[in-house]
């Protein structure tokens, strides 16, 4: 089992060294035995290092009356000290456009607000820079700073992402702008550190022609294209990078989600890469794998976002990565990573909706299905499920048509097993549980040791608590701690030792809608 699930994402690299913000990297870095990779927007922005929703900056690079550069790198060590701290492997997304550079730098910083017209963020940080040499030098000089500063040992571990979504506005330039930036990227990173991995095109979803489009032409470039750098043919991949996400809608007053859109751009994307034999072999990061869009939308502006908050987010979150998993083997692909793009809002209302995995430094129920990843080790044990969707109908259809999909996906390692079951649906809306029975066979122990593990509307589930509490706006210190304590990953039932009949353990329990089990034996 490739630990796809460890890999975590936000817009605002700022929050990273805040008090919640240090305390929840703390959490990702503790979540299993394998190192986390985490990736930002915004490193390169031109400001003062307060960060906004959707915004943050370092000013790493500025210019001095006469045009001379001037390197500042405080804020932006901050950050990665904070990664290096807690032993994070960064994917470093190389962007975006300092001011001093931007070939249109007014206005440069956004003000964008839930509600407001996405395109608004759109600024002078979106444009190419009126010197690609002089963007390579940035580059060159932050990578060094970054081997001077953490070592050899531990940047190689680091990967390179040039830039983020440049099929959309995040790059107010053409797609040739685009590969001559790739380029002249790629050279720096090289230069100043020869063993660092650069890749990309971190393009949107590949369900939508355009971007698979612009994935298919980024590929060819590296691979036979005029480098704008050099001049010679092909530029340096050592990954490939792109996004899938989902595409709920509200649908007789409840939310339904898209799980079906985000497994077409995930499919869509392994079929892509699998058809380039010079690069259908490299690791492949979905580097953006999510249920919707806005990570900073919240119910504020829509009440429907309240469904990041309960356990709707965890179960399709399994229910998905159950089928990546799937298409990856099903394309033979190198899946690296699939990087869920959440993280924290520092100093935002209880339980505002954003897509987030904490809220005030309390753990949401999505961070405790992460959890439960961590736990699961070893090899992939093949299930027999009557009752879960087949792979093609719900990278089609998704469960909508279809009866809930109760599912479930197995590993097993030298003294234990993991079973994680989820009951999902993509409608919303009450319904009663699922008796489930599980089989586990050819177990050659007498007895084996069961934990239990919950995500559902008792268990592992703050903002339950927290509206059980009436909601409240201002948190006492015994709140907190009863709310930090149910934000936990927690046990349904006492440990306990079931009887193995003729290589056989039968396991049954309820799991309600939208509930997640994790059964962990061992021996």
């Amino acid at each position: 089992m490739n630990p796809i699930w460890a890999y975590f994402g936000y817009d605002e690299p700022n929050y990273t060294y805040m008090k919640n913000g240090r305390k929840l990297v703390k959490e990702l870095s503790e979540l299993s035995p394998v190192p986390v990779h985490i990736r930002s927007h915004n490193f390169l922005n031109t400001g003062d290092g307060v960060p906004s929703l959707k915004w943050g900056s370092t000013n790493v690079y500025t210019e001095d009356s006469n045009g001379n550069p001037v390197y500042d790198w405080k804020i932006i060590d901050k950050i990665f000290d904070t990664y290096v701290h807690n032993g994070i492997h960064p994917i470093v997304e190389i962007g975006f456009m300092p001011k001093a550079l931007s070939a249109n730098p007014v206005p440069y910083k956004h003000h964008w607000k839930p509600g407001k017209p996405y395109k608004d963020i759109y600024t002078g940080w979106a444009y190419p820079p009126t010197s690609y040499e002089k963007w390579g030098n940035v580059i060159s000089k932050w990578v060094t700073h970054c081997v001077d500063r953490y070592g050899k040992d531990v940047v190689s571990k680091w990967q390179w992402e040039v830039w983020n979504e440049p099929n959309i506005g995040y790059w107010q330039g053409t797609e040739t702008q685009y590969f001559k930036l790739y380029d002249y990227t790629a050279a720096a990173v090289k230069e100043a550190f020869p063993e660092a991995k650069v890749g990309g095109p971190a393009a949107t979803g590949p369900g939508w022609d355009k971007a698979a489009k612009f994935l298919k032409d980024f590929l060819d470039h590296c691979e036979n294209g005029k480098n704008y750098k050099t001049g010679k043919t092909g530029a340096p991949l050592d990954f490939i990078s792109y996004h899938a996400k989902g595409n709920p809608k509200v649908v007789d007053g409840h939310i339904r989600m898209g799980i079906n859109s985000e497994l077409s751009d995930v499919e869509t994307g392994f079929r892509i890469i699998s058809s380039y034999q010079k690069f259908k072999h490299l690791p492949v990061i979905i580097s953006e794998c999510d249920p919707e869009g806005c990570a900073a939308c919240s119910v504020k502006f829509d009440p429907n976002y309240a469904y990041r908050n309960g356990t709707m987010y965890p179960s399709y979150t399994a229910a998905a990565f159950s089928r990546i998993y799937q298409l990856s083997r099903k394309y033979n692909i190198n899946l690296q990573g699939a990087l869920t793009w959440a993280f924290e809002f520092e100093n935002h209302p209880w339980f505002a909706g954003f897509r987030d995995l904490a809220t005030n430094g309390v753990d949401k129920p999505i961070l405790n299905i992460f959890r439960m990843f961590g736990m699961m080790q070893g090899r992939f044990v093949e299930t027999h499920d009557p009752s879960e969707i087949k792979l093609d109908s719900i990278v089609a259809n998704g469960t909508h048509g279809n009866r809930p999909d109760i599912g479930a996906m197995a590993t097993i390692s030298d003294h234990s097993a993991s079973i994680m079951v989820w009951n999902y649906d993509d409608d919303a809306v009450s319904a009663s549980g699922a008796r489930v029975s599980v089989t586990i066979s050819d177990l050659l122990q007498k007895r084996v040791l069961l934990h239990h593990y919950r995500i559902d509307e008792h268990y592992s589930n703050a903002y339950q608590k927290w509206l059980a509490m009436g909601k409240p706006k201002r948190i006492s210190e015994d709140q907190y701690r009863t709310l930090e304590r149910a934000g936990q990953l927690q046990q349904l039932d006492s440990p306990k030792w079931i009887e193995v009949t003729k290589h056989k353990a039968n396991i049954r329990f309820s799991l309600p809608r939208h509930g997640v089990s994790l059964l962990k034996l061992s021996w």
